[in-house]
């Protein structure tokens, strides 16, 4: 029998191992001949010196891992302790250590954190229009605004557009006090907080004075043609079959234009439907056009968001199931 412990200081041993050890017993049940004890930042292995070797290599994916992306679900942990085929190993792998999409401030580095922000990374640079659609807390809108700065820091682009449409979400804003700016920036402040992580506060202040950086409502783009620009329409499931139509009729030269949403979390009055889907249907074949779905997998805010987000999907199927039920008894 051999021993051998691993060093873990590199990482947030947290999220190796996992809440309550979760992610250890799943590595505990991929290796059962294995003698398995977690000691802080540490893991020591005993048994088999090849099964040892084995479960070495694929926990140095899982720190690999973690090391550039902060963040492993359940699920992507089962995926590379089980993947043994070169394809799932090279996927899983760090290909281009140069994938970092931006510097920010303090030297943060921002790049897609999930398999799902890569392929959008990806789609948005094979493809001039970008339809990326999941739920809340996925990095969508966050990946598509590194993307937007990359674009102008790399003289791509002459100037970023972010916009989103000015829907209340079961809230009245209009008794606040202030101009229409100050009454529509709690709307936008999403894509303040990402630009604030990727670009110095004096050069981002600079930007939206001298409008290269701006951020408007959609209801702004109307007879707008936007040239060589990085446009973002974020919480598109907001705008209605017009106000879609519209903003991608605005497109113009050497522009690039992605468009985020989450069809779970339409805020549209009742009378008004979201014009999303129907974009989406009927742009699916346009040669230039990319969609991509991020799910939960991508989620990379709190533990807890993931398991809110699967709680209300399952309510959202019982609820579909009980309204087809009434329709038929009907």
């Amino acid at each position: 029998m051999t021993e051998t412990i691993i060093n873990l200081e590199s990482i947030n041993p947290i999220e190796f191992f996992g809440v309550n050890n979760g992610k250890l017993d799943i590595l505990k049940k991929k290796f059962p001949l294995l003698k398995i004890l977690s000691r802080g930042t540490q893991i020591k292995l005993s048994g088999a010196p090849e099964q040892i070797e084995t479960a070495r290599e694929k926990i140095d994916l899982l720190v690999q891992y973690l090391e550039r992306n902060g963040h492993l679900s359940e699920n992507y942990f089962e995926q590379i302790l089980g993947g043994d085929d070169a394809e799932t190993i090279d996927h899983f792998k760090d290909r281009n250590p140069n994938d970092i999409l931006v510097f920010g401030p303090n030297g943060k580095t921002v790049r897609a954190r999930t398999a799902n922000q890569k392929r959008l990374v990806q789609a948005a640079d094979k493809n001039d229009i970008l339809f990326a659609i999941g739920p809340a807390g996925t990095g969508k809108t966050y990946t598509a605004v590194a993307l937007a700065v990359r674009a102008l820091k790399n003289k791509i682009v002459k100037k970023i557009i972010l916009t989103r449409p000015a829907v209340e979400a079961g809230e009245s804003l209009g008794f606040l006090p202030g101009d229409l700016k100050e009454k529509i920036d709690p709307y936008l402040r999403p894509l303040y907080d990402a630009l604030d992580d990727m670009i110095p506060a004096d050069k981002l202040g600079y930007y939206m004075s001298t409008r290269v950086i701006e951020i408007a409502p959609l209801a702004y783009m109307r007879g707008r043609t936007l040239d060589n620009a990085f446009i973002i329409l974020d919480e598109a499931q907001n705008a209605t079959d017009l106000q879609l139509k519209m903003f991608l009729t605005r497109i113009g030269a050497n522009a690039k234009a992605i468009i985020t949403g989450d069809l779970t979390q339409v805020d549209l009055p009742k009378n008004q439907k979201s014009g999303l889907d129907k974009a989406i249907r009927i742009l699916k074949h346009v040669d230039g056009i990319a969609h991509i779905e991020l799910d939960e997998e991508d989620v990379v805010r709190h533990r807890l968001v993931k398991a809110i987000i699967r709680a209300y999907d399952k309510e959202h199927q019982v609820e579909q199931v009980r309204i087809e039920g009434h329709h038929r008894q009907a």
